[in-house]
């Protein structure tokens, strides 16, 4: 992890294997402190907050989660008195889409050694996953903080006299989705809105409303963005995730025209000039996503995520490259 100012009064801490798990932070140090997302475990959280010590004065008064995946809100717990602020839906999801249960469960499955060889007989995938997580990553303890302060389409934080500007764009990855502009800094906190040179995962909405999302983004005209994971960029990152999914969509039409699986498709399709971007398997949620909208299936349908994990897999081998999640 390292920090990086990205303007006068904005900082992001940044994870740099940029796989999953590896959420960035951002501090508005203005206004007694704002911390945007918490990061996906206490140690991690816990060395945010030393590197974000380095320019802060006093603990951040306010907490915002940008949406309610486990890797941003996991750290919330450590900003004890805090006011910590959210769509409302975040606060209604994150009890079933961020209870930390499931992923401490697999990787202590992953320990035991007869449920090791189960795992690799039946889901191969969600062993590689737990292994890969199990490098970097300690979920124990993780006590799970809600919101304490909820939205709907916009709010505006005063921070010592700058405006900050919360805005509710999901569901586009996440249904939660919440922008943060602080348009006095030209700075853009993007949350998983934008991966930058890493495949993106969306989990819930649409192609159409991501690709707005981002035409939302580039329109604010920022300076910087803040992805929720990669390295800091400009305009041109949400311009290559436009690129991005507009290509996948494409490829995935093309294939489900020909009545492929979204799994064949997946192995198929050609990573093109993204698969110098870490874990490029990641193609086939992509590629499933698009034919769930083909298929016109509800936009949050539920994910058997082990299943997906086994896709990813499959996908890599299919490939010949080294999984990565």
């Amino acid at each position: 992890m390292r920090m990086e100012q990205v303007s006068a009064n904005c900082f992001a801490v940044l994870n740099e294997k940029n796989l999953v798990c590896d959420a960035n932070s951002g501090l508005i140090n203005l206004g007694g402190g704002v911390v945007i997302d918490t990061q996906s475990d206490l140690p991690h959280g816990r060395q945010m907050i030393k590197l974000f010590g380095k320019v802060w004065r006093d603990m951040p008064r306010r907490v915002i989660n940008t949406h309610e995946d486990g890797d941003h809100v996991w750290g919330n717990q450590l900003f004890e008195g805090a006011e910590i602020i959210a769509h409302r839906r975040v606060k209604e999801l994150m009890p079933h889409v961020a209870d930390p249960k499931e992923t401490q469960q697999l990787i202590k499955g992953s320990d035991r050694f007869l449920t090791r060889l189960l795992l690799k007989a039946l889901h191969p995938g969600a062993l590689a996953i737990a292994q890969q997580l199990k490098q970097d990553y300690d979920f124990d303890g993780i006590r799970l903080v809600l919101p304490t302060t909820v939205f709907e389409e916009r709010h505006v934080l005063d921070l010592d006299g700058t405006e900050v500007h919360l805005i509710y764009v999901g569901p586009c990855h996440q249904i939660g989705d919440t922008i943060i502009h602080v348009p006095k800094e030209k700075v853009v906190f993007a949350g998983d809105v934008i991966f930058r040179e890493c495949t993106p995962m969306g989990w819930n909405g649409t192609y159409e409303k991501w690709l707005k999302v981002l035409d939302l983004i580039i329109s604010l005209d920022p300076e910087v963005i803040v992805p929720g994971h990669g390295p800091v960029c400009g305009i041109e990152g949400a311009m290559e995730m436009k690129a991005y999914l507009e290509y996948v969509r494409e490829e995935s039409k093309r294939c489900f025209g020909q009545g492929l699986s979204a799994l064949e498709a997946s192995k198929k399709i050609d990573f093109g000039p993204y698969g110098g971007w870490k874990a490029p398997a990641r193609l086939f949620m992509n590629v499933e996503r698009a034919y769930r909208e083909f298929r016109n299936e509800a936009t949050d349908a539920p994910w058997d995520h082990a299943k997906v994990f086994d896709a990813v897999l499959a996908v890599a081998k299919a490939k010949g490259i080294t999984v990565e999640f």
